[in-house]
């Protein structure tokens, strides 16, 4: 089972890569991050609405402890959106990543002092492995430090620990009701939150744009379908490991920029990707065999 998790963990990435470039495209035709966000939430929790309608059984919706720790991951995922949107606004795709991939490092810390995993050397080693893999694929070395503001510095570093938030959130939440009910209330704590940061116009212009369609595959790969096989996955699977193995979501973005925006790889960056699938790969085989 911890095999499969690991692998449905990667899926979502793959549609979490996929997204960040289908949400880069957005912004770069001016629309708001906060709108790019709510849309992105508000979409999912529509998909997982219908879930829940298809299967309702056994969602323990009753369960006072699957509101807690699913509103939790709900405003976890509400400050991984916006931030690490805000991020890239004030800075770069490749600065804001790398901050918010920082992640894994939020997890290990907290794991370690609630004790819910032992420090290893081989913990540390993959983590950092994993890291500078992310830093050569992203080529984050090569900005100058004028290129990054302190907001898009810290809205990067916020974007990893929202990201950590609904880690713990989504893993707390899964023993105490069915996926899809976790999903729903998360989201639509995520939608209640973003309600109150976007403009009504912006909001009511997106349904008559041309760019629509974007919005709406953003919703389902970006949440709805990528948070369900997150969560399930995540069941399955150890925090700090889900979180490391999650780190192929840069790979298929990037490769979502050579594919359809016409970007290119340099060599340095290669290698960072092979870093990054080295790693998540041993990474998987290792969680399997605990």
């Amino acid at each position: 089972m911890a095999r499969k998790g690991t692998a449905l963990v990667a899926m979502a990435a793959l549609c979490w890569g996929i997204s960040g470039g289908i949400a880069g495209v957005l912004l770069n035709d001016g629309w708001d991050a906060f709108v790019v966000s709510f849309f992105r939430g508000a979409i999912g929790l529509l998909f997982v609405l219908l879930w829940l309608a298809l299967r309702p059984g056994a969602s323990g919706l009753a369960n006072r402890k699957l509101w807690f720790w699913s509103v939790i991951a709900g405003l976890g995922v509400a400050g991984n959106f916006a931030f690490y949107f805000l991020s890239i606004r004030q800075s770069s795709v490749a600065v804001a990543a790398t901050l918010m991939y920082c992640a894994p490092v939020f997890v290990y810390l907290v794991s370690f002092v609630l004790k819910l995993e032992r420090s290893t050397p081989l913990k540390w080693v993959a983590i950092g492995m994993v890291m500078l893999g992310i830093v050569l694929l992203t080529g984050v070395y090569e900005n100058g430090a004028g290129g990054v503001t302190l907001i898009g510095a810290g809205a990067g570093l916020l974007a990893g620990l929202s990201y950590a938030v609904f880690i713990f959130g989504f893993k707390y939440a899964a023993p105490h009701g069915t996926p899809q009910a976790i999903l729903v209330i998360a989201f639509a704590a995520l939608v209640t939150v973003f309600i109150w940061l976007v403009e009504a116009n912006q909001v009511m212009a997106v349904f008559r744009s041309p760019s629509w369609p974007l919005f709406m595959l953003l919703g389902v790969l970006g949440a709805g379908l990528s948070f369900t096989l997150y969560i399930i996955g995540l069941h399955h699977t150890a925090p700090s490991v889900a979180s490391v193995v999650a780190m192929v979501e840069p790979v298929s973005a990037t490769l979502f920029g050579v594919a359809v925006l016409n970007e290119s790889l340099a060599g340095l960056q290669i290698v960072g990707m092979g870093l990054i699938l080295i790693t998540a790969t041993a990474l998987a085989f290792y969680s399997s065999a605990r």
